[in-house]
């Protein structure tokens, strides 16, 4: 049997100083407790870039500026019981202060101070692409 692939959006916020934001995942979900790039799953027929803005809206309470923002990678990952396509965008730019609206807790920190292991395994990818180097349009 073929698992439908669930599209997931990630915003990963850069700041003046280089940090990226990262929301730890929340008791009683999938991989509780892990560190992620904040955003979330496409709804049904939305267009990435659309779900990308309604996500970090929905879960940070900003805007995003689309001229700052690029694709960084796409990671295709299999947890067992679902299969994701991960659609991670640098993103540079915003208005509003980054906010818990939904409860999950939230940290700014240095991508080369990461540990690995406290992502969830597909945001590792990102974190991969992010300490690269590999140039990105912006």
């Amino acid at each position: 049997m073929v698992l439908p692939v669930m599209h997931v959006m990630a915003g990963v916020l850069l700041d003046t100083d280089g940090q990226v934001l990262l929301a730890q995942r929340p008791p009683g979900k999938h991989l509780a407790g892990m560190w992620e790039f904040p955003g979330g799953k496409l709804e049904p027929g939305e267009f990435p870039v659309a779900g990308l803005v309604r996500e970090l809206r929905e879960e940070l309470g900003v805007e995003i500026d689309l001229d700052r923002a690029a694709p960084l990678i796409q990671v295709r990952w299999n947890y067992g019981e679902r299969d994701l396509l991960l659609d991670a965008w640098r993103i540079t730019a915003w208005q509003g202060t980054p906010r818990s609206v939904e409860g999950q807790a939230l940290q700014w920190r240095w991508p080369p101070a990461i540990q690995p292991t406290v992502l969830a395994p597909a945001d590792r990818e990102i974190l991969k692409a992010l300490c690269s180097g590999r140039p990105v349009r912006l």
